[in-house]
C-alpha cells in the first residue's frame, strides 16, 4: 500500500488490519503496524489535580465535530509533519461519510485546542491533538475518551507511546494483542461508525 492514494476506502482497510499512514520525508505515505500498541483506558485518562481542576472550572466550551478540518490543520507542526495535504483531503472526506470525528475547546470564541481521529466498529483511531492555551489539548482529548465511552466504544487506540501519552494514562499491548481485541471491535458498531 506504501505510496497509493490515500481514498476512504484504503484507510478503512489499513485500519481495520492493524496498520496506519504516515507521510514520510519524501511526501509518500507509509504504512505503520507498531510490535506494541499504545491505547487509553476507554473508562478515561489520568487526570491530574491540575487538569482536574481546569475541568471543574469549565473555562473551556467543548464541541464536537464542528471544526473538524480546523482541527487538523492545527494539528500542522513547522517541520517533520505527518500530515499532509492529501491527509487532510482524505480524513476531511471521511469526517463528511460520518466516521471521522474531533473534540475540540472554545475559548471566547476561538478554536484553541483539540483532538481528532476516526471510529471503525467500537475502536477509535485518534490520529492527533493540539493546543494554543494551556491544558486545551488534555482537556479534548479528556472530552474525547468519555464521549467514545459513552457511546459505547471499546477501544481507544492512540497508536504510538510518547512520555506525554504516557502521563496521561496510556499503556501498551503486544500488536497481536491488539489484533484479537480489534476484530472483537470490528463485529460491532457505534452512532459514530460507519455502517457496516
Amino acid at each position: 500500500m506504501t505510496g497509493e492514494e490515500l481514498t476512504p476506502w484504503l484507510i478503512r482497510y489499513g485500519y481495520e488490519r492493524g496498520a496506519f499512514p504516515m507521510t514520510n520525508e519524501n511526501g509518500l505515505v507509509d504504512w505503520f503496524q507498531p510490535r506494541k500498541r499504545c491505547l487509553f483506558p476507554i473508562e478515561g485518562i489520568h487526570v491530574s489535580r491540575s487538569l482536574s481542576k481546569t475541568i471543574a472550572q469549565g473555562k473551556f466550551e467543548i464541541r464536537f465535530d464542528t471544526a473538524f478540518e480546523k482541527v487538523m490543520r492545527n494539528c500542522l507542526r513547522p517541520t517533520d509533519n505527518w500530515i499532509s495535504e492529501e491527509f487532510i483531503r482524505v480524513y476531511t472526506e471521511i469526517h463528511r461519510q460520518g466516521w471521522g470525528h474531533s473534540a475540540e475547546c472554545w475559548l471566547d470564541g476561538e478554536l484553541v485546542g483539540g483532538a481528532y481521529g476516526i471510529a471503525l466498529g467500537t475502536c477509535f483511531c485518534a490520529e492527533s491533538m493540539f493546543h494554543r492555551v494551556t491544558d486545551a489539548s488534555k482537556v479534548a482529548l479528556w472530552a474525547l475518551v468519555k464521549e467514545c465511552h459513552r457511546r459505547g466504544f471499546t477501544i481507544f487506540d492512540a497508536q504510538i507511546m510518547n512520555p506525554h501519552l504516557d502521563s496521561l494514562g496510556a499503556y501498551e499491548v503486544p500488536h497481536l494483542a491488539f489484533e484479537i481485541m480489534l476484530s472483537d471491535a470490528l463485529k460491532r458498531t457505534t452512532s459514530w461508525s460507519p455502517s457496516q
